[in-house]
Formats: C-alpha cells, structure tokens, sequence
C-alpha cells in the first residue's frame, strides 16, 4: 500500500517544513504546497498556523483555500488543524473579534485567562483524553509541546477529544467528523507528536462513512 499523499497547506503562516518533515516520518507522502489544484490532488488536508487569527485567515483565503477545505470537510476528507491552523476553522476569535474565521467548525476561540501564570502558555504539558478516539491512541497521558495565547471552545462537547490543565483545563484536540485539531504542535512534540501524526494518517484512505460522521451539524 502505498504512503497516504499529504498537502501541507502553504499560506505563510506555519512551521510549514516541520510539518512536512513531521509527517514524512510518519509515514506520509508530504508536500508543501501553495497551489490549490496540487493540493486537490493529495488525501488529506494540513492547515499549520503561528500567528494571528485575524491575519492567518486573511491570508489562508488569499490564497485561495477557503472553497478546497469547505469543501473538503463537507465531504468527509480527513483534515487536520495545527495551533493558529485549527483556531481559523472556528468562525470568531478574542483575539479579533470583528475578524472572519472560515466557520468550519462551531465554536469560538477564547483567550487563555491568565492570572497568575504567564501568557503563553509555552512548554511541555500533559494531554488528557476526554473521550476515546483512535488518534489519541499512545498519546492520551503523554506531554506534548503547547505555544499560545488562545484556545478553541467548540460548541458542542462532543467535539472535544482531549483537555490540558494551565490554570484551568480546556481543550487540546478536538474532532467533528473527519477534521481534527490540536492546539499543540505535533511536529515539536517529538514522539508522542510522531505517534499522533501516524494514527491521523491511518484514518486517511479509508472511506468516508467509515470516519466518524462528517462536519457541519
């Protein structure tokens, strides 16, 4: 069987060789790619991020990939959101409230509060399951590398996979049905990151109905 072809979604805003590297050891065929027909052609969708929601979406639409990841999610392709990359897929963000998110996902992407600890929230921190699911396999109770100011908040519950405690728990990975988010980065999270690259990319090839129920409810 051949390795799953993987397009990393080049907008300017991410790790974007990291990534590609990350997931080549993981058994992906990687490409970093800023055209959308090469990106069409691939199985699954990376969307990286570091940066501004605001700015990230601005130029993630520039480019022209706003259609291909709606599309993609409507029809039930495995995608995958990394930091700013997953929080874009969210329609608002505290960060820029009069900015346009791509809505892909329900929910609002929320400051962390702060308080007595320090914003970022940078380093290494433990990811909880909240709920089964094959990509967390390996990876739930292991410490992953977190970089951020602002977290997602789904609307629903049920899109939340994973938690990580700083000051107050919230959500780490989330899923609605074949797109998946993690507020860390995986390809700085050594092998516990490597691990949740390969279980994603297992789920990648298969047939829709066979993911869990595709976005958009």
């Amino acid at each position: 069987m051949s390795a799953p072809r993987v397009a990393v979604l080049d907008y300017e805003a991410g790790n974007l060789h990291s990534v590609g590297k990350a997931l080549q050891r993981a058994g992906a065929d990687a490409i970093v790619t800023a055209s959308v027909d090469d990106a069409a052609e691939a199985d699954a969708l990376v969307v990286p991020g570091v940066g501004h929601f605001g700015a990230c979406a601005q130029r993630f639409r520039a480019r022209g990939f706003e259609s291909l990841a709606r599309e993609w999610a409507a029809a039930g392709r495995p995608l995958l959101g990394i930091c700013v990359g997953m929080q874009i897929l969210y329609p608002t963000s505290d960060e820029q409230p009069d900015a346009e998110g791509l809505g892909i996902l329900r929910g609002h992407v929320r400051r962390l509060p702060g308080g007595d600890l320090r914003v970022p929230h940078m380093g290494w921190n433990t990811v909880v399951a909240a709920r089964a699911d094959p990509v967390l396999e390996g990876v739930s109770g292991q410490q992953c590398y977190f970089v951020h100011s602002y977290y997602a908040e789904p609307a629903d519950d049920e899109h939340v996979l994973a938690t990580v405690t700083y000051g107050r728990g919230f959500p780490c990975v989330v899923r609605h049905g074949s797109v998946v988010g993690t507020q860390f980065h995986p390809e700085k999270s050594a092998g516990v990151g490597a691990r949740l690259l390969a279980n994603w990319l297992a789920e990648v090839g298969q047939p829709a109905a066979v993911q869990a129920p595709r976005p958009g409810g």
